[in-house]
């Protein structure tokens, strides 16, 4: 292992799959011991495997982040299990149904924004409890190009990855003292699971998405990875309330 985090403690939610597997994978190549959640157990099960089969240590907590006790416990049984908690990425999202805003449901609404926005929230509620006894973390939620820029048929997606990056600027500051930095990451199109539920039946689908990018393909989850762990790591020291963006070139447009 290259040991970027020698004996640090990670937590991954939405780690069964995507941005999240590779993150957790990529926490243990550097020599984290990782906590992987998801909803899925067979997801979080399988990332563990691959860890493990690596030679990384990691064990899997289900918990939903749009529920508070669920995510109070799985900070606590990260602790308990670990020790401490030194980076967590806040990852856990999904999409909701594509509709121009006036036709996007109240349903849809409350769903994406009470997992994409409330459950980053929640989740730095309680890894910052944690983190203030320490006196030391470094915590990166997931946001998505659609927090820098408009993003047509996705309203609510677009909201919450907005206010995902003003929750992470406003605890960069108030949590700056306690040398506790927190950064979010912006990914364009990635091949995700999100992503190939569009592409997997429709080559012209995947073409279109394809199109919007400079750098001419989709980006991978291990990319997305690379920065999550550069974000948590030492050399990133001087990095807090920073938005990442990760996406072939498209907001540059």
């Amino acid at each position: 292992m290259a040991g970027l985090l020698t004996g640090k403690v990670a937590l991954v939610s939405g780690a069964g799959s995507g941005i999240g597997r590779a993150s957790a994978i990529a926490f243990a190549r550097e020599g984290a011991r990782v906590v992987v959640s998801d909803l899925s157990a067979e997801g979080g099960e399988e990332t563990v495997r691959r860890i493990q089969e690596a030679r990384g240590e990691a064990r899997f907590v289900a918990a939903d982040v749009s529920r508070p006790a669920e995510v109070e416990g799985l900070v606590q049984t990260t602790v308990e299990s670990y020790g401490r908690l030194d980076c967590a990425h806040n990852n856990a999202g999904i999409s909701g149904a594509a509709a121009a805003t006036a036709d996007c449901t109240e349903e849809d609404w409350d769903r994406i924004l009470r997992v994409n926005l409330k459950g980053v929230w929640l989740c730095m509620k309680y890894e910052l409890r944690q983190m203030l006894k320490q006196r030391r973390g470094a915590i990166v939620n997931a946001s998505a190009t659609a927090g820098l820029v408009g993003s047509r048929r996705s309203a609510a997606y677009a909201a919450a990855a907005h206010g995902v990056l003003g929750l992470t600027k406003t605890a960069a500051l108030e949590y700056v003292d306690a040398g506790i930095r927190v950064n979010a990451i912006c990914p364009g199109i990635i091949r995700t699971p999100m992503i190939e539920q569009f592409t997997r039946s429709n080559r012209e689908i995947e073409a279109q998405f394809v199109a919007r990018v400079p750098a001419g393909r989709m980006g991978t989850p291990e990319e997305i990875a690379e920065a999550v762990v550069w974000l948590c790591s030492d050399a990133a020291s001087f990095v807090t309330g920073h938005a990442l963006v990760a996406d072939g070139g498209m907001v540059a447009q």
